[in-house]
């Protein structure tokens, strides 16, 4: 009789652990499956806005005869379009066309009639792709020296203890800062106190300030996961740790710096509160490198496709033609990041094949 009850006992419990068993598999496969539409659901809408903004941008950046590229919109700085009726037919011209056109009229000709003119609808975005450019590449120069700087100190020589714990603690706090606390900190210390002005100087710094965090942490990682083996290999063939670290581990490492610090590139070419503040002009006449000193270069202001986006989208009245330029610069913003990305990847691969070799 025990015998038998055992049995059952035990067939019970196997039963109920298969079932158990059953649910949580099923549990399981729910959940996978939840995150799996999560991360298609996002995919999704990010397709949307990504062909969205192609879709509309591509009438402004392409064309349909040679060369298939408004070269006019890569080539020219932003201007006014005029849209009148002359001949009995509605042209379109931008300001220097339109002014070109009416002072070449007889004076017995007949006027444009029903004019109507619409700010930042014609002429290109050339001097805001530059700024962008040099916004970027200046910026990130500083915070690569600096964060790479302060990364070797972390990892390498600083010893451990509550001083250094409170300055990682810093740096990690430091990447949540909103970016108009970066840009009213850069306008107030670099712009006001150090009297700069707005310049590509204050844009530099305040865009490497919000970039060396993010550094910082990918290269006290990247430095940490370098075999501790290599470093003692170094040391017993009799190199210094400067020696050490600049010729062994910096190159093992660098690899994977540039890797994170492309999310930096990122952060730092698409802000418009920080260069508002600091760098950007909604017009400027003059390209960055049409100056009478060196001097003058760094200490002047630029125009800038995210601060250019910015103006069109809020600060005029929209339209038909507004539109086009929004979602051309836009376009043409997504790419030109993309191609800085890009190169850091690039180089990133060779660094690597370098390295294996």
């Amino acid at each position: 009789m025990n015998e038998k009850t055992d049995k059952s006992e035990t067939r019970g419990g196997i039963s109920r652990f298969n079932l158990h068993g059953k649910k949580s598999r099923l549990g399981e496969t729910g959940i996978i499956l939840a995150l799996r539409l999560a991360a298609y659901a996002i995919l999704l809408c990010g397709a949307i806005v990504m062909g969205t903004i192609a879709y509309n941008g591509s009438g402004a950046v392409f064309q349909n005869t040679f060369p298939f590229v408004n070269v006019a919109f890569f080539t020219e700085a932003p201007e006014t379009l005029h849209v009148f009726e002359y001949g009995g037919t509605t042209r379109e011209l931008g300001d220097r066309a339109y002014r070109q056109f009416v002072s070449s009229l007889p004076e017995t000709a007949p006027k444009p009639q029903n004019e109507e003119s619409y700010v930042y609808a014609a002429g290109g975005i050339f001097p805001c792709i530059a700024g962008t450019f040099l916004l970027v590449v200046g910026s990130m120069a500083i915070a690569f020296f600096l964060g790479i700087s302060g990364a070797i100190y972390l990892s390498e020589y600083a010893k451990p203890g509550a001083f250094v714990r409170a300055v990682r603690v810093a740096i990690l706090n430091l990447a949540g800062v909103p970016s108009i606390v970066f840009g009213l900190f850069g306008f107030g210390l670099f712009v006001i106190f150090f009297g700069w002005n707005v310049s590509l100087l204050a844009g530099w710094c305040t865009l490497a300030l919000m970039a060396l965090p993010i550094i910082i942490t990918a290269g006290e990682e990247s430095l940490r996961a370098v075999p501790k083996g290599l470093r003692d290999a170094s040391y017993a063939l009799g190199a210094s740790t400067r020696q050490t670290i600049f010729r062994v581990v910096l190159p093992s490492a660098l690899p994977g710096i540039l890797t994170s610090s492309i999310l930096g590139i990122a952060r730092v070419a698409g802000e418009t509160a920080p260069i508002m503040f600091t760098a950007a002009y909604i017009v400027r006449d003059k390209l960055p490198w049409e100056v009478d000193r060196v001097s003058d270069f760094f200490l002047q202001g630029v125009m800038a496709l995210p601060y250019h986006i910015y103006v069109v989208s809020t600060k005029i009245p929209q339209n038909e033609y507004t539109a086009r330029v929004q979602y051309g610069s836009t376009f043409v913003f997504l790419i030109l990041v993309a191609l800085i990305a890009g190169s850091a990847v690039l180089i990133r691969d060779r660094l690597r094949r370098a390295e294996k070799l």
